[in-house]
């Protein structure tokens, strides 16, 4: 018995990738990407690595290198809904360059992963435009990334997408918990929102149990629900290190999943209690609308979401003055949010006291 075929064989098309069309997505980010780019950066895009010219350390005494990475969570599920990909890409360079400065170290490239259920070209530029906006904003070069074409895995309007940074600091300008004090002051930063952590409760409490839509107009915010929740995650890194350089700065903590009181915990050494004043500040309205309307407990919020501080600097009580000042100079709302205490009988390293104003 002779065997039969098909009059058309197999192909990566027919099985779901479209490699003409990813070809053409990375004709349209080239733009973006050469904009997000420094001096040490070594070749353009389309190589199988980026290349950095680490000849630029030699100034270091001895330079320490930093690694983060991270994603954006289920936030990507508003992008995708909201037809706004672009911001998406500010959240993702936040929430690694911000992991990086908190060592003191400056930002030096990053790379990017995204992954959906089909090449869209305008899509996936229109991400990475925000990825590279976001590498300017923090001060360093998007050096390369990958897309990836899952069908079967994703969905045809599904993404998701992840970044790796690098930076360096120099090994006796090392920030952290070594260097944090009795009688330091804890300043806080505004967020600008929700940032990129906790949309899982978010979303659970705003669409599966009050019902509300993304185009619904929310006086609170003087803006529909969906642009509330688009809004960009603040870098900070620049910020950072212009404090640093300006100021005594002992630590700064990142204010991401598990909130203000887990974050700054990791920066608190033995034997010493961070006390917060809740009465220093007032949350965000979207803070208080997702615990009205899911009930909430305030806990519950405060380890699951920024509440409102996206970044928080130790510095000694009397660099407090110049700490505001440089941070205010830089467009930057900081108040002194608390005090690093002796532990005494606490057994927890950060204690929210009080009620928030407002």
């Amino acid at each position: 018995m002779s065997e039969t075929t098909s009059a058309t064989g197999a192909s990566y098309a027919a099985a779901g990738v479209d490699i003409e069309a990813g070809d053409r997505a990375v004709e349209l980010m080239k733009t973006w990407v050469r904009k997000a780019t420094r001096p040490e950066v070594v070749g353009g895009l389309g190589g199988f690595a980026g290349l950095f010219d680490a000849s630029a350390l030699k100034g270091y005494e001895r330079p320490l290198l930093a690694s983060a990475t991270d994603g954006v969570g289920t936030k990507v599920d508003i992008a995708r809904r909201m037809g706004v990909y672009d911001t998406i890409g500010h959240d993702l360079v936040g929430m690694v360059v911000d992991d990086l400065v908190v060592c003191g170290a400056e930002p030096l490239f990053m790379t990017d992963y995204i992954c959906v259920g089909r090449v869209r070209p305008e899509r996936v530029a229109a991400i990475v435009k925000g990825i590279a906006e976001g590498c300017v904003l923090a001060g360093c070069a998007l050096v390369g990334g990958e897309t990836a074409e899952h069908p079967g895995l994703l969905g045809e309007d599904e993404f998701d997408v992840a970044g790796a940074g690098t930076g360096v600091v120099e090994a006796d300008r090392l920030l952290g918990a070594e260097l944090v004090r009795e009688g330091d002051a804890v300043i806080a930063m505004a967020s600008s929102g929700l940032h990129s952590n906790g949309y899982s409760l978010v979303r659970h409490v705003l669409f599966d149990r009050a019902g509300w839509k993304l185009d619904r107009e929310v006086p609170e915010f003087g803006r529909t629900l969906g642009e509330e929740m688009l809004e960009p995650t603040r870098i900070y890194s620049l910020d950072c290190l212009a404090l640093a350089r300006t100021a005594e700065v002992h630590a700064f903590s990142h204010i991401t999943g598990g909130g203000l009181a887990a974050n700054l915990a990791r920066v608190i050494p033995d034997g010493l209690h961070a006390r917060i004043d809740r009465s220093t500040w007032t949350p965000g309205a979207v803070f208080e609308l997702v615990g009205r309307l899911g009930q909430v407990e305030r806990l519950e919020l405060e380890k699951t979401l920024n509440m409102g501080v996206g970044m928080v600097a130790v510095v000694p009580g009397q660099s407090v003055e110049v700490a505001l000042a440089a941070l205010a100079d830089r467009g930057v709302d900081a108040w002194v949010a608390g005090e690093i205490v002796e532990l005494g009988d606490r057994t927890e390293a950060v204690a929210l006291t009080g009620a928030y104003a407002g």
